[in-house]
């Protein structure tokens, strides 16, 4: 009974939050990987691109509540996200134009593209926060859990109690149905394999008549729609606020890194590893420790390696680590 507790005890705090960050993290990575691919640089306002597609979603969403449009059980958000993937690529289309595109005709060197993506992420962040302003905003309006811990303690007889949110099993469902449609586009559809071949060979793309406005284009459509699920799936299952997406860009270019930046696969990859390392080495064992071993021989003290202040501290670490020993990454993409 006591193993069986410390499993329950492993999933709600550990294995299923992980699980579900992992996705978030790896669908961010794969926006970022996308456009490291096709693109060339890599793009540091990936994380408030996040913020303004969330924050555009929520205002989806108030706009449908107070039409008394939902779609209970399930959260109003999911209905509005069309309207924040719209109005998302809206900005990084418009964005491409006005920035990038001067420096991608110029043929400048990829490190001057990322310094303007710094300056974009600055007025990115001041925009979403001026029109959604700073504070901390619920707005997950859906049933909030599909396993009750009361109710499963109730029916198992077991002390520790299995809670699974709603959200958490969104954002898992919805991670793998837009990484299914993903893989697809890129694999089955013309567009999908212009932008391989683009981002395989570019001097033999265009000779062989690919359009590169169009693949510009359409990756970045599909890095704000990645960008906005992602962005929009973290705020359901934690919060919205500004400055936390901000804070993500590290963990996920960290995923994108560790799993071979520029490789799809290995953003997945890199996510889940990132977000398990995380959650693993800041969690208190104590509790699960205190189902396996007898009570006079539980610690008294937390056990943990570090504590959640230093959560960032691991992307950092595992980032370095990759840099120096395997910079390709997991699934060996583009070198950093």
């Amino acid at each position: 009974m006591d193993f069986l507790n410390a499993i329950v005890a492993m999933l709600n705090f550990v294995i299923i939050p992980a699980s579900a960050y992992g996705a978030q993290l790896a669908l961010g990575a794969l926006g970022v990987t996308l456009i490291y691919g096709i693109l060339r640089f890599s793009n540091f306002a990936h994380g408030d691109t996040m913020a303004f597609g969330t924050a555009m979603t929520i205002l989806g969403t108030w706009g449908l509540q107070s039409l008394g449009v939902s779609i209970s059980p399930l959260p109003t958000a999911l209905l509005a996200l069309p309207f924040g993937i719209l109005a998302t690529a809206a900005l990084v289309l418009g964005t491409d134009r006005a920035v990038y595109r001067f420096y991608r005709k110029k043929k400048s060197d990829p490190i001057i593209l990322v310094m303007a993506s710094v300056g974009v992420m600055f007025i990115m962040n001041g925009v979403t926060r001026f029109v959604i302003g700073v504070g901390e905003i619920q707005f997950d309006d859906g049933v909030r859990f599909v396993i009750n811990a009361r109710e499963f303690r109730a029916a198992t007889g077991l002390a520790e109690g299995l809670a699974l949110r709603s959200t958490q099993v969104i954002t898992l469902v919805t991670a793998v149905l837009v990484v299914w449609a993903l893989f697809w586009f890129l694999g089955r559809t013309r567009t999908g394999k212009s932008m391989r071949a683009f981002s395989d060979n570019e001097d033999l793309a265009l000779l062989s008549g690919i359009n590169p406005e169009r693949v510009v284009a359409v990756t970045w459509i599909l890095a704000a729609a990645l960008a906005t699920i992602a962005g929009t799936l973290f705020g359901l299952d934690k919060s919205f606020k500004a400055f936390n997406y901000f804070q993500l860009l590290l963990p996920i270019f960290a995923a994108a890194i560790v799993g071979g930046l520029g490789n799809p696969l290995g953003a997945i990859a890199g996510g889940f590893v990132i977000a398990f390392s995380e959650v693993a080495v800041t969690y208190d064992f104590r509790k699960v420790l205190g189902y396996l071993i007898p009570g006079d021989w539980t610690p008294s003290g937390p056990i943990q390696l570090l504590s959640t202040e230093y959560k960032f501290a691991v992307s950092f670490a595992i980032l370095i680590i990759v840099l120096l020993f395997r910079p390709t990454g997991i699934f060996k993409g583009k070198s950093v």
